[in-house]
């Protein structure tokens, strides 16, 4: 069993992981045709991680849908997801602030708010979702939700793709277990 230090950095989540009530699976936050079973299986993977390493999974899972992002300004895009990014890496190795975290968290909504198009507001929040599970880690699967979401978007009714998409967030989190020996 992992360290409830460990299992997540904030306190409210420590508790409910403490306590026995984290919840497995947890509640969809937003409407998407979905694989129940897939998303089942990949929070019964990220349960089993650290923090540190559920932030990984949820940064390295985004960067499929950062080219999606579109705001009418490259150069401001770019500088929000590096400044973003950074903090978020800090935080995963013990450098920066939950304070810090959060305000990057604010900065990378930015960019769904700036967006142009429906699926750009959605991939925007799969990176805004990812810099938030710095601060919490149930933020996490609400980032996975929302690149099914994008999956949704740009293949409608296509269950295929969303289990696809499940397959590969699945894959991505094993491929962190294995080269961090989890």
């Amino acid at each position: 069993m992992i360290d409830t230090s460990k299992f997540s950095w904030n306190e409210f989540e420590q508790n409910l992981f403490q306590d026995g009530k984290w919840e497995i699976p947890s509640k969809y936050k937003i409407k998407i045709n979905d694989s129940s079973e897939k998303r089942y299986k990949l929070e019964m993977i990220l349960y089993k991680m650290s923090h540190k390493y559920v932030a990984r999974w949820a940064l390295e899972n985004a960067q499929a849908f950062l080219s999606f992002i579109e705001i009418g300004d490259k150069e401001l895009k770019e500088s929000i997801i590096c400044e973003t990014t950074a903090v978020l890496n800090m935080r995963i190795d013990g450098k920066s602030s939950a304070y810090k975290l959060r305000n990057a968290g604010f900065l990378a909504n930015k960019l769904g708010q700036m967006s142009i198009n429906d699926l750009s507001k959605y991939s925007a929040r799969v990176f805004a979702q990812s810099i938030a599970t710095g601060h919490m880690r149930g933020h996490a699967i609400v980032s996975s939700d929302y690149a099914i979401k994008v999956i949704n978007i740009l293949f409608p009714n296509d269950n295929l793709k969303v289990e696809e998409e499940r397959n590969r967030q699945i894959e991505l989190a094993n491929k962190i277990i294995k080269e961090y020996d989890i």
